[in-house]
């Protein structure tokens, strides 16, 4: 008779890559804006673990290694593709995914919008949930460098969302065809001229 095994099979490296994979990929995506980037990251984070699973699940639970080098690995990547972007910019913004809703287009705009460091500290600890211990330990940080990060990237999300928010607003007053409640007066001075 044989002695089972203590090591990890390939079945548990597949059930915990079909069980974290998606919110990864979710969670790097938001991070850095770019999905095929974040899938990418992803990927390679995984194919990192499985060449230490029976390492990393010794340790306990390999979903935080995971999760860092996934966001290192784009976070290298976009300083790398930092310059091509500057030249992508010039021809215009890429278009918006298709199927997006509008309020998941802007969040991710807004996203887009914070440092890095701050965008990393949201992600973890908003969409992943995780304490701010945790962050700390996962960014290489204080947890009061987290705090500062996570209060100032709320501020700025709040600023983006709310103009955001105002524009959507005063774009569907503008378009809105209700009547007005008294006749508007035309001053001279007020006509706009065409041409």
């Amino acid at each position: 008779m044989s002695e089972p095994s203590t090591s990890s099979t390939p079945s548990d490296f597949d059930q915990f890559y079909t069980a974290t994979a998606k919110r990864l990929v979710a969670a790097v995506y938001a991070a850095t804006g770019d999905l095929a980037e974040a899938e990418d990251a992803v990927q390679e984070a995984y194919a990192r673990a499985w060449q230490r699973w029976d390492r990393l699940t010794a340790e306990g639970d390999p979903t935080p290694w995971v999760r860092t080098v996934a966001l290192r690995l784009a976070v290298s990547s976009w300083r790398r593709a930092r310059n091509r972007m500057r030249a992508h910019f010039r021809h215009g913004p890429p278009p918006d995914l298709p199927d997006l809703a509008p309020d998941r287009v802007a969040l991710i705009h807004a996203l887009r919008g914070l440092k890095p460091e701050q965008r990393t500290a949201v992600v973890l600890h908003h969409l992943l949930d995780l304490p701010i211990e945790q962050v700390a330990r996962e960014t290489g940080v204080s947890s009061g460098a987290v705090r500062t990060r996570l209060s100032r990237a709320r501020k700025a999300l709040g600023s983006h969302l709310a103009d955001a928010d105002t524009g959507a607003v005063t774009n569907a007053n503008v378009n809105a065809e209700a009547p007005a409640p008294h006749p508007p007066t035309c001053h001279p001075k007020e006509v706009p001229s065409h041409g």
